[in-house]
């Protein structure tokens, strides 16, 4: 029969402690592993967190719907635009900017634009709406332009190009593209 005190002291000049050691460290590594897990799952949470704030950040978001309604006419190069700014809701809009866009370029010298609008480029003007309540109607905005030439028709491009903000998630009925006919008739839109 073998002595077992005898197989601990072989053991320990076998390098026994240092199996020990390893022993020591392989606990370490298991701690290491808890840690990481510890660290990965607040890693986790944190990335929940900050994934339901940026949602909660978009659905925080004020939304509108905003549309333009109105007439165009074009006679001898100079055209009319009288359009009315909509907001459908379901939030209320600060201010917007509407853009008209014609198809031919603008003539250097203009008529005088209302106040709130201002000549963008070549061929386009933008003005501001104002404050749109939910439902509610604006302002109505009256822009006349003349254009280079005497075009015998031109396209009116007329879109949102700034919405305070709000999400606007129909962009169908605020862009439009409206032909005007050099007749003198009006085309709504």
């Amino acid at each position: 029969m073998r002595n077992p005190v005898g197989r601990e002291q072989g053991a320990r000049e076998r390098g026994g402690a240092g199996r020990r050691t390893a022993r020591v460290r392989a606990g370490a590594s298991g701690a290491g592993r808890r840690a990481a897990r510890v660290l990965g799952a607040g890693a986790a949470v944190l990335a929940v967190t900050a994934g339901t704030a940026a949602g909660a950040a978009a659905l925080d978001r004020a939304e509108a719907d905003l549309a333009y309604h109105g007439v165009a006419t074009l006679i001898a190069g100079e055209t009319d635009v009288r359009l009315v700014p909509v907001n459908h809701g379901p939030s209320a809009v600060a201010d917007a900017t509407v853009r008209l866009q014609w198809s031919q370029p603008l003539a250097d010298e203009q008529p005088g634009l209302p106040p709130g609008c201002a000549r963008s480029g070549g061929q386009a003007v933008l003005c501001r709406t104002g404050a749109l309540a939910v439902d509610g109607v604006g302002e109505r905005i009256e822009v006349r332009v003349r254009l280079e030439g005497a075009p015998s028709e031109v396209f009116v491009d007329v879109d949102t190009v700034w919405s305070g903000g709000a999400l606007d998630r129909n962009r169908l009925n605020d862009r439009q593209r409206v032909l005007v006919l050099d007749t003198g008739d009006e085309y709504h839109f």
